[in-house]
């Protein structure tokens, strides 16, 4: 039976990974049986099952190959569940029906468990006419606003919230909002956001040109190149956000450049996708692939990673088949072309392990010798697939051939696929690894450098409490175990010692193999000068990166995670936000205490009764629950969902006062109405309203410089005068009593009988 290295790991599976029932009940009673229903499952579609069972089986053991969390946590399941990870969605067309068709098919996504990625860039700006309608557009930023509260809403499969990725073309009329839309704290937050830099930009940004910003050939303004490129390097230096994509080099190096055009990213940035295109995850473990470390004969087993990576590619192709989809048009897309990311994770390890420095010359070309070796393998092992199943259906062996990753490829390797084909149209990337290299003993995350040698995480449990657990680097742990309380040889380094220049290197070698791109966070000191800072995507650029991603800690954008006191060789981090990982929804108690409010919203002829339960965790009320009535039918669908949702929300814990800032934040288009002076956009911005003044009465929100009054609109229910019986399902009302067999309701006269 395997030992996880770490209380955390085992944690991350029975949350995250482990299979049980309806109850809450394991099935998978250890993590040998999570392997096995994964390999079983993806084996079902080979002909012979029963010897590719145990194939993958053998690859998945001592976390040697680790598929993504949805392989993990879907596969052999049985749940209507997506195995991909993420996904690109259709073109949003530039009308009203086309927006909310895209809407649609984004809710419908997420519901299954997937990021999405979207470009904006096909909205006409803000203040556009819209022909036939007599009025102006509102702009793309205003229908992005739509997305994330659709985002909000809609958790995805298991416990994570959904991830969704926006782009915008450099030349779009209102890509200065887009740029600065982060700025505001309330705003976007479940979006990632990128511009897409063209070759032109660039150069133009070289050449202090100027830059026209269009849209459907018509030249709104015209700015200069390099007064736009600031704002993009202020706004990310402030704010984080937004990260570049340099779309032409992802377009001209595409394998499939004849076949699709791309323009948005998934979320983390490490998959381009065409319209509809799905991201399909895994990564070697390099760290458990090193023989003698930290001796004079360390060296990672190129044998061994060689018949890793080949297994791992059949093993996701697999995947192809055995996953459900959220939408026809996706599986279509993955169906025609077949593509894989196969990537990494404990590099920065492993390299620790031979004893390299991260960002060192030595360790910068080892990286490089690794990822070829690793893409050899894989296009090998497609082009076997190939010969043995068929390759992709949009497989042109001279246009494939063509692409600029395939020129550089290794004679044999072009050879084979120009005589079997490829069965995968794409089979490399490097994905972030957070949550699978901490199920895997803390190893280093896809190619990051070690975050710090050790760390504390801050646990929520369902008591309201937290405990800390210090993680410790799996490499930093081997050298304790080897060497006791030994100094640190001089090659440890981490994210908080590195300099910029020590990422971009790493970050260019990888991609120099990597067919996809590769998601990776160039972290930068705070007192990095801005020009340094602009320098830093200058040399991404330069050294043929697919985009840059930087994160300088700051008042504003704060930091990740604590460093432990425990590891006295590593830098303190700032302490400004914990990682937090919630155990369990919380319990609800038997009876619960709360209050009832009358809402009367003008427009409405019938009430709205807004029921607010709490439970108390460590001496202080919280809210638990919520309940929304109305006599008002058309009601009665929204008011369902919303009591449903905010629930949900209420029994995560944590700090949910964002549920009141989300509903006070929706504006009806047809209007608002005026109550107790105030104007309040719509009826769910009063129900947030409600909700607010609730959690300032048991002081779960401070009111201070909220400036709520009295409200002749809204009055408070006390509970104790709340009749008795329960609420009635037509009218929301309560006192439903037994009257000649029926229950009945003395308000609206509705009655259930039997």
């Amino acid at each position: 039976m395997v030992r996880f290295a770490a209380p955390i790991a085992e944690q991350i599976w029975d949350m995250k990974y482990r299979l049980k029932d309806a109850q809450d009940r394991p099935i998978d009673l250890t993590v040998e049986d999570s392997w096995r229903r994964v390999a079983r499952d993806l084996a079902r579609v080979e002909a012979e099952p029963a010897e590719w069972e145990g194939r993958f089986y053998a690859v998945l053991e001592d976390f040697r190959f680790l598929p993504a969390g949805r392989i993990l946590a879907g596969a052999g399941t049985g749940r209507s569940v997506t195995l991909f990870n993420c996904f690109v969605m259709g073109t949003i067309q530039d009308s009203m029906g086309g927006i909310f068709d895209a809407l649609k098919e984004a809710a419908l996504t997420m519901q299954q468990g997937g990021g999405i990625g979207y470009d904006f860039s096909t909205l006409r700006p803000k203040g556009a006419e819209v022909l036939g309608v007599g009025a102006d557009a509102s702009g793309p930023l205003s229908f992005m606003d739509v997305w994330d509260s659709m985002c909000r809403t809609i958790m995805s499969a298991g416990s994570r919230r959904g991830a969704m990725m926006a782009t915008m073309r450099c030349d779009h009329p209102d890509i200065e909002d887009f740029i600065a839309a982060k700025q505001d704290s309330a705003r976007l937050r479940m979006f990632n956001l990128s511009v897409l830099v063209t070759d032109a930009f660039m150069e133009a940004v070289k050449a202090d040109a100027s830059w026209d910003l269009i849209f459907g050939g018509k030249v709104y303004r015209t700015t200069q190149a390099r007064d736009l490129w600031n704002r993009i390097m202020r706004a990310t230096y402030d704010y984080a956000e937004p990260g570049v994509i340099f779309i032409d080099r992802i377009n001209q190096q595409n394998n499939l450049h004849y076949a699709e055009t791309i323009s948005a990213t998934n979320p983390c940035g490490e998959q381009p996708l065409p319209p509809y295109g799905a991201c399909l995850l895994g990564s070697v473990n390099l760290a458990r692939l090193v023989n003698d470390p930290f001796t004079p004969k360390a060296r990672l087993d190129m044998a061994a990673l060689d018949d890793l990576v080949r297994v791992a590619v059949r093993m996701m192709d697999n995947v192809v088949d055995a996953s459900r989809f959220p939408l026809p048009q996706q599986a279509a897309e993955a169906q025609a072309k077949r593509r894989i990311g196969l990537g990494v994770t404990g590099l920065a390890d492993a390299l620790l392990m031979l004893g390299l420095r991260y960002g060192a010359q030595d360790a910068v070309d080892r990286t490089r010798d690794w990822m070829k070796a690793i893409a050899r393998s894989a296009y090998l092992a497609s082009a076997d697939l190939a010969r043995e199943k068929g390759p992709f259906p949009l497989f042109d062996r001279d246009a494939f051939l063509a692409s600029g990753f395939m020129q550089r490829m290794d004679e044999d390797v072009r050879q084979a696929v120009s005589q079997h084909g490829i069965r995968n149209a794409l089979l490399t990337s490097i994905a972030p690894t957070g949550t699978i290299s901490l199920y895997a003993g803390n190893v280093s995350s896809g190619i990051e450098p070690v975050f710090a040698y050790a760390y504390t995480r801050k646990v929520l449990q369902k008591d309201g409490s937290r405990t800390e657990e210090e993680v410790v680097d799996y490499a930093v742990q081997m050298w304790r175990d080897l060497h006791g309380d030994a100094p640190l040889p001089d090659h440890f380094v981490n994210a908080q010692t590195l300099t910029p220049g020590d990422h971009v290197a790493m970050q260019a070698a990888a991609q120099e193999w990597v067919d996809s791109s590769i998601s990776k966070t160039i972290n930068c000191p705070a007192d990095i000068s801005f020009d340094d800072f602009k320098g830093v995507y200058l040399s991404a650029w330069e050294l043929g990166c697919k985009g840059c991603t930087t994160y300088r800690p700051n008042d504003v954008t704060g930091s990740v995670l604590s460093v432990s006191e425990k590891a006295e060789t590593a830098p303190q981090a700032d302490t400004g936000a914990d990682v937090v990982y919630l155990t369990q929804p919380l319990d609800r108690p038997a009876a619960l205490e709360g209050a009832t409010y009358k809402l009367k919203w003008p427009a409405s002829e019938h009430a709205i009764y807004i029921t607010i339960n709490d439970i108390v965790q460590s001496g202080n009320r919280r809210p638990f629950e919520i309940f929304i009535n109305s006599k008002n039918m058309e009601h009665f669908a929204w008011t369902v969902a919303l009591t449903r949702m905010i629930s949900a929300v209420f029994r995560r814990g944590g700090d949910v006062s964002f549920v009141v800032e989300e509903l006070k934040a929706v504006f009806d288009p047809r209007g608002g109405a005026w109550m107790g002076g105030r104007y309040v956009p719509s009826i769910l911005a009063a129900i947030g309203g409600v909700i607010e003044r609730h959690m300032v009465a048991i002081g779960f929100l401070s009111g201070e410089g909220m400036g709520l009054k009295s409200d002749p609109h809204m009055e408070a229910v006390p509970v104790s005068e709340r009749p008795l019986g329960p609420a009635c399902p037509n009218c929301g009302q309560y006192g439903m009593r037994m009257n000649e067999g029926c229950m009945t309701c003395p308000h609206c006269g509705h009655s259930k009988c039997g």
